[in-house]
């Protein structure tokens, strides 16, 4: 049996396609990325693992993959809740609601930040009242998930959303209907169609979190050891000429973000390949409808 490099297409020019798109990969890309690696070879395999086991070095990893998953996690619950609203319902000033969410887009990082110490200061808007709870928001790692909260909700918002539109709300009712309370509803028949879609908004909102520092800066501190994010430690190490050990700390950080991504990707291809082997096996939108065996009442 003969084999093929591509499938018949239409339209023509997939060598052409393919060139270029090969071409400006490996040029925005795949070529800064090997710079970096080379760089970093430069350093005898001593010498790089103890600029990148150090403990200043590994307290910057912990923050920020760490301030970065609870940010995602976060975002992941209220980016849901966010776009369930904006589309299920009609109520006034819901647009403008809408187009607020896509501002941490559009500000400058810097911006951002200047703006978050400033609400969550000791004496800010906001930060008094933590304050006189004994919570210190801005110069701690808890300012640092609130500057990757802010940036990092629109990605949740924007995969959810659009799936949310194309899911017809007569299937939930067809759900209430047969029996099913609002927690079969949601688990049943609204959290399988919307599942791939969070796990990409979650690892969006995970990865602009891990390499986020314009508006960390300002309202973390850059405290070593404490409140000082990875990206900060890089550019603290270029000012000191240090390149080899920033570009070091580099390879560390995309080594472990390109496995962390790769590992969710698979939990997300998993979950979808599962959702449509369910829905090849019988659980089909219209069994649920005709059938009210299928979502039975939980005790």
């Amino acid at each position: 049996m003969a084999f093929t490099l591509k499938q018949r297409s239409i339209l023509p020019g997939f060598g052409l396609t393919l060139g270029f798109t090969i071409f400006y990969l490996s040029l925005i890309v795949l070529i800064p990325l090997s710079a970096t690696f080379l760089k970093a070879s430069s350093l005898t395999w001593a010498q790089f693992w103890h600029v990148v086991s150090s403990p200043r070095a590994v307290a910057s990893y912990r923050l920020s993959f760490g301030a970065s998953f609870i940010a995602a996690s976060i975002n992941l619950f209220f980016g849901l809740l966010a776009a369930w609203v904006l589309v299920r319902y009609k109520f006034p000033g819901r647009r403008l609601l809408d187009s607020m969410v896509d501002l941490p887009f559009a500000l400058p990082t810097a911006v951002a930040g200047i703006a978050l110490t400033t609400i969550y200061a000791s004496h800010g808007w906001i930060g008094q009242y933590l304050a006189r709870l004994g919570i210190k928001s801005a110069y701690s790692p808890f300012g640092v998930v609130i500057a990757l909260m802010f940036i990092g909700l629109p990605f949740v918002v924007r995969t959810v959303q659009p799936v949310l539109e194309d899911l017809d709300a007569d299937t939930e009712e067809a759900a209430a209907s047969l029996g099913a309370n609002r927690w079969q509803t949601f688990r049943r028949v609204i959290l399988p169609a919307i599942l791939p879609a969070a796990v990409t908004g979650f690892t969006m909102a995970f990865a602009r979190a891990v390499g986020e520092y314009g508006s960390v800066v300002f309202i973390s501190g850059n405290m070593p050891m404490r409140t000082e994010i990875t990206p900060l430690l890089i550019i603290t190490k270029l000012e000191q000429y240090d390149v080899a050990g920033a570009t070091a700390i580099a390879v560390v950080m995309l080594v472990v973000s390109f496995t962390l991504l790769l590992a969710i990707n698979l939990l997300q291809k998993w979950s979808s390949q599962r959702l449509r082997a369910g829905h090849s096996s019988g659980a089909k939108a219209p069994d649920v409808l005709v059938h009210p065996g299928v979502l039975p009442q939980e005790g």
